[in-house]
C-alpha cells in the first residue's frame, strides 16, 4: 500500500501510546484531523511530537490574533520554503475559515484583496530571509506571539514535512482541483471556528522554560522553549566538525533557496550527516534517497534519522528566529554644541 511518508516507516497512529498518543487526540478535537502527516512523521523519535505540536496549537490556533490571519502566514511561510504538501494544507484550511475568495485566490497564484491580509502574505513570505521581515509587523504588538509563533512553528513543519512526507496532500493529488479542497475545507470547518483554550497543550510537555521575550506571558513561549531544546538534541548524531560546519552555514545563510549547479553541499561520500542537517535546513525539497542511504548505518534507526532532520529544521529556525526578534538598531543622538 502507498505511503504519504519518505525515508521511514512510522508506526500507525492507532498504534501509539503515551503522549504521541494524546497529541493525537488533542489534534482530533482541537484541529479536526486525527492523523496529522508532520506530526505522525516525527512520531519515530517521540521526544519531537509534544513540543512541534505545542508550539502550532498555542500559536496558530490558540494564540492571538485572527485564525484567518495566521493562517494567511502559514501559507506565505509554506510558499516562501516551497513545502507544497503546506501550501495545499492551508488553502485548506483558509476555506476551512470561511474565507473562500480569498483560498481561492492563493491557489491561483493571485495576491490578497485585502490590504491587511496582502501584508501578512508578503511579512510572513519575508520570514526566510534572515533581517528582513523584522519591522513594521502587520500586526499589533498584542498579537506577535501569535503570529511569530505561527511562522517559526511553520519554518520547522515546513522543513519536517518536506524531509519525510510525500507533496501528495490527498491522493491523486486531489487537492488540486477546487472543488475538492473547498469539500475538504468545509469538512474541517466547524473546529476550525471553535474557539481552542490556551495551554491546552502544555501539560504535554516535560519542565518547558519561560521562553522567548516575544512570547512572554503566553502558552507560545513554554511551547517554543520545549521545541527549542528537543529539536537540537539530534546534533549528537553528527561528529565536531560537521556541527561546526552546519552552524557556520546558517550564520551565513541570506535566506536563499541554494543553487543546484554547482552543488553547495557537502559531498555525500565524506560529510553525509552534515549534508543531510544542511539540506534539511536549506532545502529539503532536495532529498533523495541516495542523501539518506549515504548516511544511515546499520545503528541509524528511523528514530535516529528523525533526530537528525528536526536538528537540521531547528537550525534554521533559530536563525530565523534571532532575525526576526532582534531589536532594530536605531542611530546615535546627534551630538550638539
Amino acid at each position: 500500500m502507498p505511503t504519504p511518508f519518505r525515508h521511514t516507516e512510522p508506526l500507525p497512529p492507532k498504534a501509539a501510546t503515551g503522549r504521541v498518543a494524546e497529541v493525537y487526540a488533542q489534534a482530533a478535537r482541537d484541529f479536526g484531523i486525527s492523523e496529522p502527516a508532520p506530526f505522525v512523521a516525527l512520531s519515530s523519535a517521540p521526544a519531537l511530537v509534544a513540543p512541534a505540536w505545542a508550539l502550532m496549537r498555542e500559536s496558530l490556533l490558540a494564540g492571538p490574533g485572527d485564525r484567518t490571519g495566521k493562517e494567511v502566514a502559514a501559507f506565505g511561510v509554506s510558499q516562501a520554503n516551497k513545502c507544497r504538501f503546506c501550501v495545499d494544507a492551508h488553502t485548506m484550511l483558509l476555506h476551512a475559515t470561511g474565507d473562500h475568495a480569498l483560498a481561492e485566490r492563493l491557489a491561483g497564484g493571485l495576491e490578497p484583496a485585502d490590504e491587511r491580509h496582502a501584508r501578512v502574505l508578503d511579512w510572513a513570505r519575508r520570514t526566510r530571509v534572515p533581517g528582513a521581515a523584522r519591522e513594521p509587523h502587520p500586526f499589533p504588538p498584542e498579537e506577535a506571539p501569535g503570529y511569530l509563533g505561527t511562522v517559526l512553528a511553520f519554518h520547522f513543519i515546513n522543513r519536517v514535512v518536506s524531509s519525510l512526507v510525500t507533496e501528495t496532500l490527498l491522493p491523486a493529488g486531489a487537492q488540486r482541483l477546487r472543488p475538492v479542497r473547498s469539500l475538504a475545507g468545509r469538512s474541517l470547518s466547524r473546529t476550525v471556528r471553535r474557539t481552542a483554550v490556551p495551554g491546552a497543550s502544555l501539560p504535554l510537555l516535560d519542565d518547558p522554560g519561560r521562553g522567548p521575550a516575544w512570547a512572554a506571558g503566553t502558552p507560545v513561549g513554554p511551547a517554543y522553549a520545549a521545541l527549542s531544546s528537543a529539536a537540537p538534541m539530534g546534533a549528537g548524531l553528527l561528529d565536531a566538525d560537521d556541527q561546526d560546519l552546519v552552524r557556520a552555514t546558517l550564520r551565513d545563510w541570506d535566506g536563499s533557496h541554494p543553487p543546484r549547479t554547482p552543488d553547495p553541499f557537502p559531498d555525500r561520500r565524506e560529510r553525509p550527516g552534515a549534508r543531510l542537517a544542511l539540506l534539511v535546513a536549506l532545502a529539503p525539497y532536495r532529498i533523495t534517497d541516495a542523501d539518506v542511504a549515504a548516511w544511515r548505518r546499520p545503528e541509524h534507526t528511523d528514530h535516529c534519522l528523525v533526530h537528525l532532520v528536526a536538528y537540521g529544521a531547528f537550525a534554521a529556525v533559530d536563525r530565523v528566529e534571532t532575525a526576526l526578534t532582534a531589536p532594530t538598531a536605531r542611530p546615535a543622538p546627534r551630538e550638539t554644541s
